[in-house]
Order: structure tokens, then C-alpha cells, then sequence
């Protein structure tokens, strides 16, 4: 009877009380304003983050360094390598000796270099065709393949000039670029750094703050409490939640006012992908949390489980399309994944719903899948 009463009466105590779970979220929103390391990684880190992805990240290729080697001392070969010097993607340095930049290819400064040899003008007129030989730093095999393809339109475009003919077809394709029509780069990683940064703030921020109160035993304190453990779980996130919000509209603001990044989808749709997207990354450092009890473990966790997957695996930098099959297998867990893909989407295209909803799903339900391991875990120590 005794142990009847018992049950009946835990059954009571875990019931869910609003006024418990207020004072419950009152109690970590005054600790989390209190704590300088917090504030300090969710609205000082994200502005940091931001300005490097925007300034020092960059795919667009301009000013390659290369030199261009003119052996031949005729008019024509200087008119070839004046039209290398007449473009914006290339920073020439003119040598009259190989050697004088062969050096400098290998030390870095070239990323390539063209020699117009001596018997250039010779071969032309007998053939009608430039004898160019194209060296390139292999090394960076991007860089190489732009150095080697512009160089020969360079060439092609020269030739054609002198002849008064049109070089390659008749036909002159006019391409169309959507969504980002002058190719920048930055309109591009923008939006994809803010999925990677909401990541690692949401993430370290929760491992932290949860290990720390492991450390100094006052997560005891606050099971041992009449408060279920779902209460003390959502307690624990909504404050941090809201500061993720926070600072996703913070990083959005710079994206549009500061970086010229456009946003052609709603508000509504970016505050709703971003709300959805807390839930896993909230709940991964949770889970990070209940196992790594102590801050420098749980935060190199939050790190390798949070920040890296994200960034290789999220189709940020990397095409997933170009992945092996068994990776591309793995980014379906990875919750950036959907997140890159979403804001960029809200970014440069606008509300295309057929996209957000299936990236909302994911997104749910390894929010889902996180949060309960981490409460069945919690209940377990609770026990």
C-alpha cells in the first residue's frame, strides 16, 4: 500500500507545471545573461565568423599571378603578350628569360606562366597558328586548369583578331546565370557560413553550459527537484534557443545590409527554417552534454560531431553530387545539410516551399532523435 502511494505520488510531482517550467526557464535565461562566455559565444562569435567566411573565404578567381615570358623580340609576339596584361583576372609580370620565373612559380608567387619562344613570329606566318607553351603550378589544380583555359582564350581570341574572324563556332552563346547573376562567390558562402556558424553556436553552447552545471553539481541539484526531466530539458534549451534566433537575425541583417547578399524569400520562411533548425542543433549538444560531463571534453565533441560535418559534409564548399556514395550516404544525418541548402534557397531564389519542406522534415526529425536519446539518458542518471 505504502509502495502504491509511492508511485501515485512521483506520478503527481512529474506531472508538467507551467509555473515550475517558467521559473525553470527564468532561472537559465538569468544565468545564461550573467555569463560573459555565453553572450560571448552566441552574439560576439557569430559576428567574427561571419566577417572571415565573407572576407576570407572566396571562390571567385581574380588576379592570378602570372608571368608571361616573351623570347621573341618582334611586334607581333608584343601584341600577344600586351593582350595578356589587357585583363582584370590576371596580374601580369613580364620576363624576357624563363629562368627569371621559374624561380617564382616555384616559391608561389606565379601560379603559372606563357612563354612566346624566339621563333614565335617564324611559325605564325609560315602556319598561321601561335606557338605558346603554357606552364601552370599543379599543386593547386583549380588555379591551373583556370590559368591553362584562360591563357588559351587569351591566345584564341588574339589570333582571331588578327584574322578578322570569329573564333570557335558562328554561333555566340549568351549564358544566363540564375539566382546569381554575376557569379560572386560571396552571395553564394554567405548564406551557407550562416548554417555552419548557427551550427557551432548551437552546438558548443548548449555542451557547455550543461557540462559546466555537470561539473559543479548543480544538474544533481536540479534533477533531484520535483521538476520532470522533460521540463528541465526544455527549460535548459528555450533560453538558448532564443539567443540562436537571435543571432541568426543578427548574421542575416549583415548578409543583406553589408555583404549585398539579397534576400528574395520572406522573413517568415528564414525565421521558421532557422527556428527548425535549432531543434537539432540544440538538442546534439544536449546529447554531447549528458555524455562528456566536463566542458573541455564536451566542447572538442561539439566540435568534431558539430563543426566539421558541417562544414565538409553540408554542401557549403563541397558539391555533395561529387562525394563517393557511402559519403553522400552520411550527409543525409548531417542537419546542416538541409540548413545550407534552405538558405540558400531563401537567399538568392525566395519561397520555394517544394525545397523548405523537405529539409524542415529532416531537419525535425533529427531534432526529434537527439532530444529523446538525451532525455532517456538524463532519466536513466536521474533514476
Amino acid at each position: 500500500m505504502k509502495g502504491a502511494y509511492a508511485r501515485e505520488n512521483s506520478v503527481t510531482v512529474r506531472r508538467f507545471d507551467p509555473a515550475r517550467f517558467a521559473a525553470l526557464v527564468r532561472k537559465e535565461s538569468l544565468q545564461a545573461m550573467r555569463d560573459p562566455s555565453t553572450l560571448l559565444i552566441a552574439l560576439v562569435l557569430p559576428l567574427i565568423l561571419l566577417f572571415l567566411f565573407a572576407y576570407a573565404v572566396s571562390l571567385d578567381v581574380r588576379h592570378v599571378r602570372i608571368g608571361v615570358v616573351l623570347e621573341s623580340p618582334g611586334a607581333v609576339a608584343q601584341t600577344l603578350a600586351d593582350a595578356f596584361s589587357g585583363t582584370r583576372y590576371l596580374d601580369v609580370t613580364f620576363a624576357h628569360d624563363r629562368r627569371e620565373v621559374a624561380g617564382k612559380l616555384i616559391s608561389g608567387e606565379l601560379r603559372g606562366y606563357v612563354v612566346i619562344p624566339q621563333d614565335f613570329e617564324r611559325h605564325f606566318s609560315n602556319t598561321g597558328k601561335p606557338l605558346v607553351q603554357i606552364i601552370t603550378d599543379g599543386s593547386q589544380p583549380n588555379t591551373a586548369d583556370f590559368v591553362a583555359n584562360y591563357a588559351q582564350g587569351v591566345v584564341q581570341n588574339w589570333t582571331a583578331s588578327l584574322s578578322g574572324s570569329i573564333p570557335a563556332t558562328a554561333i555566340q552563346p549568351e549564358p544566363r546565370y540564375w539566382f546569381n547573376p554575376e557569379l560572386a562567390s560571396r552571395r553564394a558562402l554567405v548564406p551557407g557560413a550562416i548554417a555552419i556558424i548557427m551550427t557551432i553556436i548551437g552546438t558548443l553552447l548548449t555542451a557547455l553550459v550543461v557540462a559546466r552545471e555537470w561539473e559543479r553539481g548543480t544538474m544533481e541539484a536540479i534533477l533531484s527537484t520535483p521538476a520532470s526531466v522533460l521540463e528541465i530539458l526544455t527549460g535548459k534549451l528555450l533560453p538558448y534557443f532564443a539567443l540562436g534566433m537571435l543571432s541568426t537575425l543578427i548574421a542575416a541583417a549583415l548578409a543583406v545590409f553589408l555583404f549585398d547578399v539579397p534576400l528574395r524569400g520572406s522573413l517568415c520562411a528564414l525565421l521558421v527554417l532557422s527556428a527548425v533548425f535549432m531543434m537539432p542543433a540544440l538538442g546534439q549538444g544536449l546529447l554531447i552534454s549528458s555524455l562528456a560531463r566536463n566542458q573541455f571534453l564536451a566542447s572538442q565533441l561539439a566540435l568534431f560531431s558539430g563543426y566539421l560535418p558541417a562544414f565538409m559534409l553540408s554542401g557549403f564548399l563541397f558539391e555533395i553530387d561529387a562525394m563517393p556514395a557511402p559519403v553522400r550516404a552520411i550527409t543525409w544525418l548531417i542537419p546542416a545539410r538541409y540548413f545550407v541548402s534552405s538558405l540558400k534557397t531563401v537567399f538568392l531564389a525566395g519561397d520555394i516551399w517544394s525545397v523548405f519542406i523537405p529539409d524542415l522534415l529532416g531537419m525535425a526529425m533529427i531534432g526529434l532523435m537527439f532530444f529523446l536519446i538525451a532525455q532517456r539518458y538524463t532519466r536513466k542518471n536521474l533514476e
